[in-house]
């Protein structure tokens, strides 16, 4: 399958839920979002045709995410027939706040790889900037998912000039000793939200710059840096695990 530019697609993202158990400053209004009615949004049945009809148009990675996917009910038995479906790669995408529950779940039905949003690890500041989060139970829940095997462990990371910028190098220090790949997302306009776009946001390229001055950066696997999907992937010197940069507002996203 071919996209109008003749781009080969072979990766489909599925968001199975809009609920979420968290409200982040940069995702939605402090009053919330008005989320779907049960009958508004498809069955785990009809997901599960829109993927084998997407795998025989070419698709072979699926994504699972959200909203907060583990916040649906009937999630693993969703994830479990998936293995019906001649997949090579199925990946989840979460907050982390559940996963310290759910990783050897996820592993036994089938996942891989996990991506986590963790935007800092103060845990005053994650409570105000996720509107009551426990950074504990999401670091217990990477470090439950890394026991469990899954791999590769992606972080990501929203900056916000004034808020965690200031954590850059501590959290881009966690791939000093694990192999996780810690991706700096620039933060987007995304409708209402609760921060001033123009005024916190921070390139991808000032963040990269500020890891570069601590420690030197290698491109991975070329010159200008492995991409992965839409992130530029780099190794600081010495480290296990790797960094990457989203800057879907300073470069193409795509």
């Amino acid at each position: 399958m071919r996209d109008s530019y003749n781009r080969n697609i072979s990766y489909l993202r599925v968001s199975v839920t809009d609920r979420c158990n968290l409200r982040c400053l940069y995702c939605m209004p402090k009053e919330g979002v008005s989320l779907l009615g049960h009958n508004d949004i498809l069955h785990y049945e009809e997901i599960l045709r829109v993927i084998r009809a997407a795998v025989g148009l070419g698709v072979a990675k699926v994504r699972v995410t959200g909203g907060e996917p583990l916040v649906r009910r009937g999630l693993m038995d969703f994830l479990s027939a998936l293995k019906e479906v001649p997949l090579e790669d199925l990946s989840l995408t979460t907050n982390g706040i559940l996963l310290e529950v759910y990783a050897e779940k996820l592993y036994d039905a089938g996942v891989r790889r996990i991506n986590v949003s963790l935007d800092s690890l103060d845990a005053e500041k994650y409570a105000r900037m996720t509107r009551g989060g426990n950074l504990h139970a999401v670091l217990r829940g990477i470090e439950k998912a890394c026991r469990t095997g899954f791999a590769p462990i992606k972080i990501n990371t929203v900056v916000l000039r004034g808020f965690n910028e200031d954590e850059i190098l501590e959290i881009a220090g966690l791939t000093l000793q694990k192999p996780y790949q810690v991706r700096f997302i620039e933060l987007m306009p995304t409708g209402r939200i609760d921060v001033n776009v123009p005024e916190q946001y921070l390139s991808g390229d000032v963040v990269m710059a500020r890891i570069g001055n601590f420690r030197k950066l290698h491109p991975v696997n070329g010159s200008g840096g492995r991409t992965d999907g839409p992130a530029r992937v780099y190794r600081m010197e010495g480290a296990v695990g790797e960094i990457g940069f989203i800057s879907p507002v300073s470069h193409h996203f795509c």
